[in-house]
């Protein structure tokens, strides 16, 4: 079962729905009935055009669904209307659709969460774990917003901001995450560059751009993480770089900074050292600031500690975490990071030359880490300094 194409499809496939008049909630609805029944049938049975038999599926469930309301014989018209059984014409409505999600009804937050779950196809606890809140808080966030749009047409376009913040985190979940969604992040946000002349679209570009760069270095072998400073950089793809680089100088040319530009100019700062200890990490101070000062984000005042520790040694980097600590929680996130924010204070107390200490919340790390991957490198960390100790 390729849950890859499956996850490819839903886009097309509920816009498809939609376009032909279904709402936006007993669109997903059906997709979702329509998805289920594919992994019933297609290992035995695997269909020719993909996406034409989920459209197919997906709309005779819809139709089913609606027969039962109050205006069944309104409805029922749409059966005439059923088109055979064949390919679907090709369209890429993936991008619309976020547009669509962003909805003037809905808060950004619910924007984005129902988008990542009916359009980017990322799970209920996927999405928590990306916003940093509980999986029955989102749980619920995703039920008010569909209960928001059902039965209002999506044909007024929502924000931009908005749906940048969908793409950011679909990006993220995708590079650091269980799913490969990098890419298709990527491809959505060009055509959104194309369409939109807009700097902070074009600083989004070129931050997933500089990060994707160093995605084939991010892993061993045996599929540990490899932290920045001990990739190897002849393994970084240096014509996404470049491609990054140019994006955000035209960015940034236009003078209207925005927290996108201001991470891809840190991401372009790594990406410009030769080595590791050659890292202008100064200059990266100050691009966090400018961070700060645009969303004031706990996420991003953790990774200033990490920059300020860099910098300016341990003891100011574990100087700039006891602030953190002392901040109200930000947006997005409405949380600290936690396991984060103990592996920083690992790292940083290491650094400053107490291994015990570091070993302990390298452990600590490990057991709150949100993936297997960091989980294993965590334990690595811990039993490596446990180990020094012993001798």
């Amino acid at each position: 079962m390729d849950e890859a194409l499956l996850r490819s499809l839903i886009p097309g496939v509920l816009a498809v729905l939609v376009r032909r008049g279904a709402d936006f909630a007993a669109a997903e609805d059906a997709v979702q009935d329509a998805l289920v029944e594919a992994v019933r049938v297609w290992p035995a049975d695997p269909p020719r055009d993909p996406k034409g038999w989920l459209v197919t599926v997906a709309w005779r469930r819809f139709l089913d669904a609606t027969r039962s309301d109050a205006a069944r014989r309104r409805r029922e018209d749409r059966v005439d209307e059923e088109p055979a059984p064949g390919p679907v014409p090709t369209s890429d409505d993936t991008l619309r659709l976020y547009f669509l999600c962003a909805h003037p009804s809905l808060s950004p937050a619910s924007a984005v969460a129902l988008t990542l779950r009916a359009v980017g196809g990322l799970t209920t606890r996927q999405i928590a774990r990306a916003y940093l809140v509980p999986e029955a808080t989102m749980a619920q966030r995703i039920s008010r917003a569909k209960r928001t749009v059902s039965g209002v047409r999506l044909d007024r376009p929502g924000d931009v901001a908005t749906v940048l913040r969908v793409l950011y985190l679909v990006f993220n979940e995708g590079y650091s995450g269980d799913l490969d969604l990098a890419a298709e992040a990527i491809r959505l946000t060009r055509q959104l560059a194309a369409a939109i002349d807009h700097p902070e679209v074009a600083g989004l570009l070129a931050l997933m751009l500089l990060h994707h760069a160093r995605r084939a270095a991010r892993t061993a072998a045996d599929g540990s993480l490899v932290p920045l400073a001990e990739q190897d950089r002849g393994r970084w793809d240096t014509a996404a770089i470049a491609e990054g680089v140019a994006i955000l100088q035209g960015a940034l040319a236009r003078d209207r900074l925005g927290e996108y530009q201001a991470q891809a100019a840190i991401a372009a700062l790594h990406a410009d050292a030769p080595a590791a200890e050659e890292t202008d990490w100064v200059q990266i101070v100050e691009w966090y600031d400018e961070l700060v000062r645009l969303t004031d984000s706990p996420v991003i005042r953790l990774n200033r500690a990490v920059a300020v520790g860099e910098a300016d040694g341990p003891r100011a980097g574990l100087a700039a975490l006891a602030e953190l600590d002392d901040a109200a929680p930000g947006s997005p996130g409405g949380a600290h990071p936690v396991p984060r924010r103990t592996a920083v204070a690992a790292y940083l107390h290491e650094r400053d030359g107490d291994p015990a200490t570091a070993a302990r919340l390298y452990a600590e790390a490990a057991r709150e880490a949100p993936n297997l991957a960091e989980r294993d490198h965590l334990t690595r960390q811990a039993a490596r300094l446990n180990s020094l100790r012993g001798h």
